[in-house]
């Protein structure tokens, strides 16, 4: 099963792996794919749903027939949707996306509209079930790059208060708890986990914008406070962290000791070059392309790290490399695959969190993530989408169920 209901968690797999632009993309996903991961598993009865819904598509559903349509086509096929990527906004898949994938971020009154719209979607597939709340994963923040002031991250923040508002509203209107999960992603403004405890400390909860919060919603500070606190997290992308050399064992106490929920955790594997050298780059190469941004974080055996927007700018810099330089690159890659040759993954990181996981349940939801499955060099990609993505999901079950249930369910 996808559930562990002892603690109510959920797994699934993101559709961002697939179209998602359009209406009659998402229907396809729902109709096709989803069923055929289904089959290659062999799980019968309800599967949660991780849905990528891009603007238009979102569009397109606030009308009633085809939010209908949609809401049938689960019912018939056994379907419940709880958690959104609501990170991609337009096109995601063979054309360019790099650094534009942010846009617009969350200094722009567009990512809100497209945000309440998903909210609003959610809420209205949301099923009643042992008080499952709705996730939206989001742009964290902007791209590092576009953040030139003070004026931009206050931007930010009404935004991200903004939705705080309409979410709070819409639990009060409708009983359906959504919640926003802000990606800490190399390069951007939230990039480590310092840094988004920091902004959620200094900017979120902080006196100014909490106080106007109680007044839009005519509660108080107290009541506004928590808020911010119920309806704002974070979705911990473990293929980002381990990039940025997270401890394993600190990311989740850093965020709960500051009272900074985990609405979702995706689980995807980065690259990993335990050593650089004159082979890297001919090694590296191959995943090189000119759809996705590919962040490249270096750290020297001393623990200085350095930070590469994409790989030209890491081959540019190769010559210069450090001896015992580690270099670990965002190029989301099947998580079931760690040793890749002269090469490894991240997963080992995955695999580290996942046994927190079973002490401690990180989130409710659970999430894969391997979106790259286009543009994955062909020796890695010598399955069907649908047999990795089941893959994937078997991996990911054995390992995030308390030992028991894992084996009594794979028995």
């Amino acid at each position: 099963m996808l559930i562990d209901p002892v603690r109510n968690c959920h797994l699934t797999y993101c559709s961002n792996i697939h179209p998602g632009e359009s209406w009659p993309d998402v229907r396809a996903t729902l109709d096709e794919r989803l069923p055929a991961v289904r089959r290659q598993l062999g799980w019968a009865g309800p599967m949660g749903v991780g849905l990528r819904v891009a603007a238009q598509a979102a569009e397109t559903l606030r009308g009633q027939a085809a939010f209908d349509d949609l809401k049938a086509l689960l019912a018939a096929r056994e379907l419940y949707v709880f958690t959104i990527n609501g990170f991609p906004y337009g096109p995601f898949h063979g054309t360019r996306v790099k650094e534009d994938v942010y846009l617009p971020d969350w200094r722009e009154p567009e990512r809100v509209r497209y945000t309440l719209n998903l909210a609003d979607l959610l809420a209205g597939l949301l099923p009643d079930m042992d008080g499952l709340a709705g996730s939206i994963s989001t742009v964290p923040g902007a791209f590092k790059a576009r953040v030139s002031d003070a004026e931009h991250v206050q931007q930010m923040v009404r935004g991200l208060s903004r939705c705080v508002r309409h979410l709070a509203e819409l639990e009060r209107r409708t009983g359906k708890r959504i919640v926003l999960a802000l990606e800490p992603e190399p390069c951007c403004y939230l990039e480590t986990i310092e840094e988004t405890v920091r902004f959620f400390e200094e900017h979120l909860f902080a006196q100014e914008p909490v106080a106007a919060l109680a007044k839009q919603l005519g509660e108080s500070k107290a009541v506004a406070e928590h808020a911010m606190r119920t309806y704002l997290g974070v979705c911990l992308d473990l293929c980002h962290a381990a990039v940025e050399f997270e401890d394993a064992g600190q990311c989740a106490s850093a965020l709960a000791g500051r009272g900074i929920a985990i609405h979702k955790v995706q689980i995807s594997a980065g690259l990993r070059f335990t050593h650089v050298g004159e082979q890297t780059q001919a090694l590296l190469e191959p995943f090189q392309d000119a759809v996705y941004l590919h962040q490249v974080v270096a750290r020297t055996s001393d623990g200085h790290i350095t930070r590469y927007t994409d790989l030209d700018e890491a081959f540019t810099a190769l010559p210069d490399a450090a001896p015992a330089t580690e270099w670990r690159v965002h190029f989301h890659v099947p998580i079931f695959l760690d040793d890749m040759g002269a090469f490894s993954s991240t997963q080992p990181f995955i695999a580290e969190m996942l046994a927190h996981h079973r002490e401690k349940p990180l989130s409710h939801h659970l999430e894969v993530e391997t979106y790259t499955w286009n543009v994955l060099p062909e020796q890695f990609r010598n399955m069907s989408v649908d047999e990795a993505v089941a893959r994937e999901l078997a991996w990911t079950r054995i390992r995030a169920l308390p030992a028991q249930d894992a084996q009594t369910q794979d028995a």
